[in-house]
């Protein structure tokens, strides 16, 4: 058996699957029952060797070295390596003949003892061997090395195009794109735990709904046959979780999967995961505690510390966070003193500046736009800026001192906006007003307006409690807190165009 090469082609393999039929063997067994995890048998190492406990182990080979009778090999599960020692004498001959019609990337069950090399190095020594399911594509398969105690990875693959299309080649090749959606797992289930402490309530929402909103998107539409009505895609869960409250559940949460119709970046997929929470009888403060809370307990079971680098930069999610008004972040990061400002210089400024308001000039906005131009990027350490104009977001309670305001909150790190937070709206005479000034802004020229949604402006009039709701960009937190720069690697398939086969 020779490690694969750049020749191999996926004729050869058809052809060794075919060899290990004739003979007899099954290439796709229905199981195999393992004794120990790799991780166990390192974890175990000295009962497993002195006592010569039998041992059973599945795995996907990646490495072979040497010829003949004796064959050392290097098998991969769960995304952690061990060595196997191979010997003709001990596995038998035909045994043997059907691992030497194996190749890097089949499967393969093997049992034995455990032992270690004159070098040290732990190793199971096979008595016993099968094939579990034989590959018949070849991948890429870098060399791997122990220099110096470190794990070398020789022709490591970087293709970001192929590693995304194929990103079950790329987990199957790269342990730390992997370590990286195990911590995005450990992340969800932190962010659950502190949650459901907190008394609140885990529900289930439509994707599915025939009035979109809950945030300024654009929807993907589909088409339900049976019903000949269209239907969008969520761009959020937040009118449905208020209707849960309004309904009797005081704290409510979901993980969501929310589709807008938007470009693609860096850190924007067109498909991204959310989570949004809201509490009865709560405010915006008490949205900014449970944020801190939720990042900080994150950052800890990640990294055991509040503190992490990212890009260089020591980032400290450590509570209390930074407080700006979004009117304190202008003049301190753009040294715009925008209160002395009349409408007509603030429409010189964006004219000279070259940004563009959508729709009908109004200062709010121009506010946030001005901020969103000068001031997000600067936000490197947790800041929450809060007091937003009242245009930004007609779900938001108007602000206790400034009516010109609202008391919304949206917090940052490294420039990026990680969650938006109100203190909720629940006057639904008021409400049913700024949703139909949504859809006068949208008949303007706007790009992104709420809808008209009857049926939750009928739920509003039995009631709903004053309360606080956040929601937060899961993919954006997985990204800081795992140091990945680029949204796609926190996603295990983003989205990307068709490819196109049998070109």
């Amino acid at each position: 058996m020779q490690p694969d090469s750049t020749a191999d082609s996926r004729s050869i393999r058809l052809e060794k699957l075919q060899q290990l039929r004739d003979q007899g063997a099954s290439p796709y067994p229905y199981s195999f029952q393992s004794t120990h995890t790799i991780q166990e048998l390192r974890d175990q190492a000295d009962a497993p060797l002195a006592d010569a406990t039998p041992v059973s182990l599945a795995g996907r080979l990646m490495a072979v070295r040497g010829k003949g009778k004796a064959i050392f090999a290097n098998i991969q599960a769960a995304h952690e390596r061990l060595q196997v020692y191979v010997r003709k004498d001990e596995v038998g001959e035909e045994s043997f003949e059907v691992f030497n019609l194996c190749d890097l990337g089949d499967f393969v069950g093997l049992q034995g003892v455990m032992m270690r090399t004159q070098t040290g190095e732990l190793t199971l020594r096979a008595n016993r061997l099968e094939v579990l399911s034989k590959a018949i594509r070849s991948m890429p398969v870098p060399k791997v090395k122990e220099v110096a105690g470190e794990r070398v990875v020789y022709d490591e693959v970087k293709d970001k195009e192929f590693r995304y299309r194929q990103r079950y080649v790329d987990l199957a090749l790269n342990a730390e794109v992997a370590q990286v959606f195990r911590q995005r797992s450990l992340i969800f289930q932190t962010v659950r735990t502190y949650l459901l402490e907190q008394q609140f309530l885990e529900v289930e929402t439509p994707t599915l709904q025939s009035v979109y909103g809950g945030a300024n998107a654009t929807p993907f539409v589909t088409r339900h046959k049976a019903l000949g009505i269209d239907f969008y895609l969520r761009i959020s869960n937040e009118l449905f979780l208020k209707r849960l409250v309004i309904g009797g559940f005081d704290r409510v949460f979901e993980f969501i999967k929310n589709f807008r119709n938007e470009g693609i970046d860096r850190t924007h997929n067109p498909e991204f995961s959310a989570l949004e929470f809201y509490q009865a009888y709560a405010d915006y403060h008490d949205m900014m505690r449970h944020c801190e809370s939720i990042f900080e307990r994150c950052a800890l079971a990640v990294h055991g510390s509040t503190q992490f680098e990212f890009e260089g930069t020591t980032i400290d999610v450590k509570a209390p966070w930074p407080r700006l008004t979004m009117l304190e972040a202008i003049e301190q990061f753009a040294r715009i003193s925008f209160t002395t400002l009349s409408d007509e210089e603030v429409q010189a400024l964006l004219a000279a500046k070259g940004w563009h308001l959508d729709g009908s000039f109004s200062r709010g906005r121009a506010m946030q736009l001005i901020f969103e131009e000068s001031c997000e990027s600067q936000l490197v350490q947790p800041t929450f800026i809060t007091d937003y104009p009242k245009e930004s977001s007609p779900l938001c309670k108007q602000h206790r001192q400034n009516p010109e305001l609202i008391e919304r909150f949206e917090a940052y790190v490294m420039g990026w906006e990680v969650a938006n937070a109100y203190s909720e709206l629940n006057d639904p005479i008021r409400q049913r007003q700024l949703m139909e000034e949504q859809v006068e802004r949208g008949r303007g020229g706007e790009a992104e307006t709420h809808p008209l949604d009857e049926d939750f402006l009928r739920a509003m009039e039995y009631g709903m409690p004053p309360m606080g709701g956040i929601g937060i960009g899961m993919d954006r937190m997985v990204m800081l807190l795992t140091g990945q720069n680029n949204i796609r690697d926190v996603i295990l398939f983003p989205t990307l165009r068709p490819e196109q086969f049998g070109e």
